[in-house]
């Protein structure tokens, strides 16, 4: 009976020793105290009483969201930056023996990287070099990990606060900055607009006189092509006068008629050529010549 229980146990204790070790894990084994091996994903054995598990590591990336930490910029400004840290194990044996509180002694070698970078930067460079102080904080925390076994890949500055007057002062800042622009642009949009305008009123004067130009261009035009025709009509009748071979007492009595025509009744003296003045005597004398002729025939 005793032998059986003996038995039982025995097997107790061997089936004890088979581990399981799931996925991106890794456990670090002490034989007597002393580092023996490190076991990593899959079905292994561990030796009951003899080898035990000293530490069980994670392969996974971790992320670290650190407090904030009072740093001191080269201008004497005292200012709260909390950081992210994301790093990897890469040697489960010298995680486990190469440090006491890994995770602990990374945030006080970031918290101290940071103070040392800051102290080399004013504060316009802090707030303006992000990505310049995560490149040298992931470099030399990299570089200081690696007798850990842990490899930093990624650093990132996640706030920068100043005091708050310094905040004060940069919103100021800011918004004077944005109301100068305003007025800027403002400013160029009325110069804008009134070239507008004033190309408008140009171009506007330039088609009214270049309308005015054309109706006089066309209103002398109609009045030469009058004239053209006018000349033209009486080249031709005197054309035909010479065709039709007048005698003198023909012109001078188109000579009276122009000569009536100029009078029309307006006029208070007239002024008539000697000629014409002939013309009229001969023209009384023929009417008596012709009123004898009549009596004399009745």
């Amino acid at each position: 009976m005793i032998f059986y229980i003996l038995l039982g146990v025995v097997i107790v204790i061997l089936i004890s020793g088979l581990k399981i070790i799931p996925q991106s894990k890794a456990f670090v084994i002490e034989r007597l105290g002393a580092y023996s091996k490190t076991l990593h994903t899959g079905l292994n054995y561990v030796i009951p009483i003899i080898e035990r598990v000293s530490n069980k590591v994670t392969l996974k990336e971790i992320v670290k969201d650190f407090d904030p930490q009072p740093v001191i910029t080269k201008d004497n400004v005292t200012m709260q930056i909390d950081t992210v840290v994301y790093f990897q194990i890469t040697d489960p044996k010298l995680y486990t023996y190469g440090v006491e509180h890994p995770i602990s002694a990374i945030e006080n070698l970031t918290a101290t990287t940071l103070r040392n970078i800051i102290g080399e930067l004013e504060l316009d460079e802090t707030l303006t070099s992000r990505d310049i102080i995560n490149t040298k904080m992931r470099s030399i925390l990299d570089e200081a990990t690696d007798p850990w076994g842990i490899k930093v890949t990624r650093v990132e500055v996640k706030n920068i606060l100043p005091p708050r007057d310094i905040q004060e002062a940069m919103e100021k800042q800011m918004r004077a900055e944005r109301e100068r622009r305003e007025k800027i642009l403002q400013a160029e949009g009325e110069k804008k607009a009134a070239i507008l305008t004033a190309e408008g009123e140009k171009e506007s004067m330039i088609l009214r006189a270049e309308a005015k130009k054309a109706a006089k261009i066309t209103e002398a035009e109609g009045e030469a092509e009058a004239i053209i025709k006018i000349q033209k009509a009486n080249s031709e009748g005197l054309k035909l006068l010479k065709e039709a071979k007048m005698d003198q007492s023909v012109l001078k009595l188109k000579s009276f008629e122009a000569l009536s025509k100029v009078a029309d009744g307006k006029a208070t003296k007239i002024i008539i050529p000697s000629e014409i003045q002939n013309l009229a005597t001969m023209g009384t004398v023929i009417s008596e010549m012709l009123s004898k002729d009549d009596k004399e025939t009745k």
